[in-house]
């Protein structure tokens, strides 16, 4: 569920409903181009933010007449099926606002400073998916709605602790300025291990940074598992699969010791075939 490159979007999944498909690619080409502006190309900040408020403002044309505008083709290509599915489903819009703020925090702010900056991002960033999908499967009650945001936000802090490296090539660091404070490392130390060629020495400080924030989004991924079995059915067990990854990235980020300069963690088919047999297994993975 996590808005971030989209490893966890479920837009071409097979066990997605037919009848969700249209819903789904509609509000996934929503983030995917409006991320792309915030992210790719060479434009400006000036030019970012400017693209992002004609986005907001189509989203206020949703929200104040129902249609999109019909102006700019490039808007229309993206807001005229949105503004249908939002109709369709009487789908809410806070969702939408929510990650257009996320992206464009990420043309303005490229550092965090602590935890509370850090979820504030997450719950912009990557809990409104899992509100739009909860709210498709006419399945967003409160309860479920806290599980969704800590597995979208389990998912999104294992998407930056997998890509430290790749993170700091594009300027972002996303550990916590306090976090590296306390045990005495600041971005030279990451500077200095980008683009290794060897494995990295045993690091005390590194390690202790990495698995203190290894663990917190184990506990948010765990604790959104109940969920899974709320579910049930199709989208219960893609989900279980999905949370399973998030964790199996976590494992693989111990077993390579926090070494995200060397190797970026991965799963490969022997862990897709154990992920397989935990999502098969759920009473065995904290989903009482």
């Amino acid at each position: 569920m996590s808005i971030d490159h989209y490893e966890n979007f479920p837009v071409a999944s097979i066990l997605l409903p037919a009848r969700l498909r249209p819903a789904v690619r509609d509000i996934y080409r929503f983030a995917r181009s409006a991320d792309d502006i915030a992210d790719e190309g060479t434009a400006l900040p000036e030019q970012r933010l400017k693209q992002l408020t004609a986005y907001r403002q189509a989203l206020d044309a949703i929200q104040n007449t129902g249609m999109a505008p019909t102006h700019d083709d490039t808007l229309r290509a993206v807001f005229e099926p949105l503004a249908k599915t939002v109709r369709h489903h009487a789908l809410p819009l806070q969702p939408f606002f929510d990650l257009l703020s996320a992206f464009e925090q990420d043309v303005r702010k490229n550092r965090y400073e602590n935890d509370a900056e850090l979820l504030d991002y997450c719950r912009r960033s990557a809990n409104p998916v899992g509100h739009l999908m909860l709210c498709l499967y006419e399945a967003n009650q409160p309860q479920h709605l806290t599980w969704s945001d800590a597995i979208c936000t389990g998912l999104q802090l294992t998407n930056f602790w997998q890509d430290v490296a790749i993170d700091w090539e594009k300027d972002r660091v996303y550990l916590p300025r306090d976090i590296m404070l306390q045990h005495q490392l600041d971005e030279h130390f990451i500077a200095a291990q980008t683009g290794r060629t060897t494995p990295l020495p045993h690091h005390p400080a590194w390690h202790a940074v990495m698995r203190r924030q290894t663990q917190q989004a184990r506990q948010f991924l765990q604790s959104g598992l109940p969920l899974c079995r709320a579910l049930g059915g199709r989208i219960g067990f893609e989900l279980r699969l999905v949370v399973h990854g998030g964790l199996r990235i976590l494992e693989r980020l111990d077993e390579l010791n926090y070494d995200v300069f060397h190797q970026r963690p991965t799963l490969g088919k022997r862990d897709w075939i154990r992920l397989l047999a935990r999502a098969l297994t759920p009473q065995s993975h904290h989903e009482s």
